[in-house]
């Protein structure tokens, strides 16, 4: 229950540091991505303190946890494959079209408008396509289309 209520309050401060810095402003963002025009870099600011604030906090849990944070190894954050390099392009073209990437697009749902609503439910729509696709990776171990880990006995033995 504690774990929930400090999720939520963190959330909740998330996106209201989003909508304090006007992350959640698609024009503000496309703005800030346009270097060879009218370019506005006030958001390099927020990016900055998030850092300042991250930094510390994720250092302090590696030596919390004698290893990195989340529980993800370090063979996973050497780990660059086509997959990844396909969705970071993918993220990166969607974020410079349409100025959204998920924590402000969420956030920009208490505005009620259209446009977060459809970005919203598209990227929901891409998750659950990629959850369901053939040969889909789980912690790096390639799936057979039944769900079975490569190579693993359907009997269990």
């Amino acid at each position: 229950m504690r774990s929930n209520v400090v999720a939520l309050l963190s959330g909740t401060l998330f996106g209201l540091g989003l909508a304090v810095s006007h992350m959640i402003n698609p024009a503000k963002v496309l703005a800030f991505l346009d270097v060879a025009g009218h370019w506005d870099p006030s958001l390099a600011l927020v990016m900055g303190s998030a850092l300042v604030v991250m930094a510390p906090t994720w250092h302090w849990q590696r030596r919390r946890s004698n290893g990195p944070a989340g529980g993800i190894s370090r063979n996973d954050l050497n780990h660059i494959d086509a997959s990844l390099v396909i969705g970071a392009a993918l993220f990166g073209v969607g974020w410079g079209l349409v100025g959204y990437c998920p924590g402000p697009a969420i956030s920009a749902l208490a505005l009620l408008s259209p446009k977060p609503l459809i970005f919203v439910a598209a990227m929901i729509a891409g998750m659950a396509i990629h959850e369901r696709r053939p040969g889909k990776k789980s912690n790096g171990v390639a799936t057979t289309e039944t769900g079975m880990k490569q190579g693993e006995n359907p009997v269990g033995q």
